[in-house]
């Protein structure tokens, strides 16, 4: 039963880091487009939106997926010598995977994969959303705690 709470919370945090990445590279995207000065309406952001998240989500949930089997599994040792630091462990350990994983592959790739990481603070961005699987990994996989009666 552990293994699955475990595993659910980790499927959770994966899918919702990586559609929340997937909005925010949609939108970093768009937003260099309406700088070259093409209008980019709001019809189209949505549109778009949508499509990406159907699109490029998938692919991007794989990369945090991996990323994030790593990253947890390390915090889950830290957590061990620090038990009150949980959540902000997986938090770390959520933002620090996702970056680590766009550093590795732009310097490993002969193109940016990711359009939003040509910029710092696509990069940023892209980790505070792998920040929020961190937290939403450390939220549902702890432990309930049993009321204790006195």
């Amino acid at each position: 039963m552990k293994f699955l709470k475990i595993l659910f919370a980790w499927l959770a945090a994966t899918v919702a880091s990586a559609a929340t990445g997937s909005v925010i590279q949609t939108q970093y995207n768009l937003a260099a487009i309406a700088a070259l000065g093409a209008p980019v309406p709001l019809d189209l952001r949505l549109q778009t939106t949508w499509q990406d998240l159907g699109g490029f989500a998938p692919m991007y949930a794989a990369i945090t997926a991996g990323a994030f089997l790593v990253a947890f599994l390390v915090a889950a040792l830290l957590v061990r010598f620090w038990p009150r630091r949980r959540r902000i462990l997986y938090i770390l350990a959520g933002g620090a995977a996702i970056g680590t994983a766009i550093v590795t592959m732009n310097a490993l790739l002969p193109v940016t994969g990711i359009g939003a990481t040509r910029w710092t603070s696509g990069i940023l961005a892209l980790s505070l959303a792998g920040a929020l699987g961190g937290w939403l990994f450390a939220a549902l996989s702890a432990r309930r705690r049993r009321p204790r009666f006195a």
